[in-house]
Parts: structure tokens; C-alpha cells; sequence
């Protein structure tokens, strides 16, 4: 006998993690998190003159500004 993977039998009636508000919250702050400490790194890379630790600092700065910017309009 197989069951459909939306079952109530199945799932319980559970609400699937993947679609909750608390894991959008959780990716968000994380990823808030990631922007400020890009931001600790960059700092500290231009005044230690360390090029790659600008280089990838600015690129997490970028990565995290596109992502909450996304996350903000609903893309995401």
C-alpha cells in the first residue's frame, strides 16, 4: 500500500518546517549577522592592508545586501 506524501495520516497534521516563518526569520538574521560581520572584516582588512581579506569581506557585504534586499521584496 503507498501513501501520498501530503497525507494527514502520514504527516500528522504537522506544518512542514520548510514553510514556516520561524526558518525565513532564522536565514534572515543569519544572514543579517553575515553583513555586519563583512562589514567587522572589511574594516579590518583595509586597515591591515590584507587584499583578500577586502576582497572576500566586500563580496559577503554584496552576497548579504542582494539577499536581504531580495528577501524584503518577496523574491525570495
Amino acid at each position: 500500500m503507498r501513501y501520498e506524501a501530503d497525507d494527514p495520516a502520514i504527516t500528522g497534521g504537522l506544518q512542514v518546517y520548510s514553510e514556516t516563518a520561524g526558518l525565513h526569520f532564522m536565514l534572515n538574521f543569519t544572514v543579517f549577522l553575515a553583513l555586519l560581520i563583512g562589514l567587522v572584516l572589511l574594516w579590518l582588512g583595509r586597515r591591515g592592508r590584507v587584499l583578500w581579506l577586502q576582497v572576500w569581506s566586500a563580496g559577503l557585504v554584496v552576497f548579504s545586501i542582494a539577499y536581504l534586499a531580495g528577501a524584503a521584496s518577496g523574491l525570495i
